[in-house]
């Protein structure tokens, strides 16, 4: 079974692991007097993560875990606080004394640390990477985050989902769309109702543009990774003009506030014009960047990730199906009825990732085409019912996961699994045989989101 999520609930009297797997969900209550568990991390390495989340969040003792290491909470953060607790319910914290990290590392002779962030170059967002190195070989790789944590799962609770709805939708701004359709998902099952068809290709038609966009930015920046700075103009131009596109349809560049119930009126001959020249422009740049052999010899064979790997982590999206493995949650009868097509690589190595790219994007602009509409109905739903609730999205990135509990009308439980907490735990895999060097190039060809993993 693939491991899609672990997470805990505050159940008043008991805590409640909830453990998701891709063919069934396992519960199991926990006292809070002795609140331990068994670890799942022998089998799925991927559950560290989850599990050591469990602990910083609720205090929650993983007991055979093999890293009882925080990940949430910095050096600096009190002993003894566990915020998503019902109890806790400070506005503000005291630091504590500062207590280091113990990053994992390869000790030996001629073996030297290098630590790379949490600042960086640029504008791109905080993450921590520690090398241990032989030369320029990288021996060991780890990845540390949440340095954009900002508490949302505690931040949204006691709001309807109304009202938590602008926070969920910027929680990262690549995906918010992605965000917004998962958080529809669970008001149209929470009011007992089904999404109009008119609504559901609209809004689909805006999860391609969004998964364009963040393509087309990448196909710029891993050639330009690879010293070919043309790459990352073109590329940028293109971007910048799906972004664009974005902003008429919605009101936003980012898509805030997109996905919603009211009906609405666009420019179609604006739009179809643009699907018909990013068309050629995609086209055109495929056919001028396969002609360039000194970009492949960087793209090919550098940060490979084997099926068996990528299976073993639980790995989802561009990451998994560059390596061969077959999953994208729109694989459903929508999709393919309006010509969705799988796109799959096997070598799972940049060079795969940048063509996995390239081929979405081109299927997206005929999806976009299948889902344009003259008109577009609106719905108006019934009352949310209290319930615990569930979605996936296929963003960008690759799967997302959320659950709602609602009880009173209020968001009693919120938690979200962005593709990117699944697939940073398997980045240090794919760089043992590369030189550090190709680290950005690494990094940039998964191109994962820090504020969607941290929350």
């Amino acid at each position: 079974m693939r491991l899609i999520a672990r997470y805990a609930k505050d159940k008043g009297e008991f805590f409640e692991i909830v453990t998701l797997y891709d063919e069934e969900m396992q519960k199991e209550q926990v006292s809070k007097e002795n609140p331990t568990i068994k670890t799942l991390a022998y089998e799925h390495p991927a559950a560290l993560w989850f599990e050591r989340k469990m602990q910083d969040d609720f205090g929650i003792i993983v007991e055979d875990a093999f890293d009882k290491r925080p990940l949430v909470h910095q050096e600096q953060f009190p002993a003894n606080i566990y915020p998503m607790r019902k109890d806790f319910t400070k506005k503000e914290l005291d630091f504590s004394t500062f207590k280091p990290y113990d990053y994992e590392v390869i000790n030996g002779d001629g073996v030297f640390q290098v630590s790379v962030g949490p600042i960086h170059a640029g504008i791109i967002e905080p993450g921590h990477f520690h090398f241990s190195q032989a030369g320029e070989r990288m021996l060991h790789q780890e990845v540390r985050h949440f340095y954009t944590y900002r508490g949302i799962e505690k931040m949204v609770e006691g709001k309807t989902l109304t009202q938590a709805k602008p926070i969920i939708e910027r929680i990262s701004g690549n995906e918010s769309i992605a965000y917004q359709i998962c958080l529809r998902d669970i008001m149209v099952q929470s009011s007992g109702e089904k999404l109009g068809a008119s609504l559901q290709k609209h809004h689909a038609l805006l999860l391609e543009l969004e998964r364009i966009i963040h393509h087309l930015t990448d196909l710029g920046f891993i050639p330009n990774d690879a010293g070919f700075g043309a790459a990352l103009a073109f590329g940028s131009k293109l971007a910048e003009d799906a972004r664009r596109m974005m902003q008429k349809l919605t009101g936003h560049r980012f898509g805030f506030g997109a996905i919603d119930f009211d009906a609405i009126s666009f420019d179609m001959l604006a739009l179809k014009e643009w699907l018909d020249k990013i068309e050629a422009d995609i086209n055109y740049f495929e056919d001028w960047i396969t002609d360039i052999p000194s970009v492949w010899d960087r793209l090919d064979t550098t940060g490979a990730l084997t099926i068996q790997k990528a299976l073993k982590y639980d790995t989802v999206g561009v990451m998994a199906r560059a390596s061969g493995v077959a999953i994208d949650r729109r694989l459903n009868p929508f999709y393919l009825e309006r010509g969705f097509v799988m796109a799959s690589q096997v070598s799972g190595d940049v060079a795969a990732r940048f063509k996995l790219r390239m081929a979405e994007v081109k299927n997206s602009i005929l999806l976009m085409r299948n889902f344009l509409q003259k008109k577009i109905a609106t719905q108006k739903l019934s009352k949310l019912q209290d319930g615990e609730y569930m979605s996936f999205c296929e963003s960008s990135i690759g799967e997302l996961f959320m659950a709602i509990d609602i009880k009173d009308g209020v968001i009693e439980r919120f938690y979200s699994r962005d593709a990117s907490f699944m697939n940073w735990q398997v980045l240090h895999v794919m760089m043992l045989k590369d030189i550090i060097a190709d680290f950005p190039l690494i990094n940039k060809s998964c191109d994962l989101s820090y504020a969607g993993n941290d929350l």
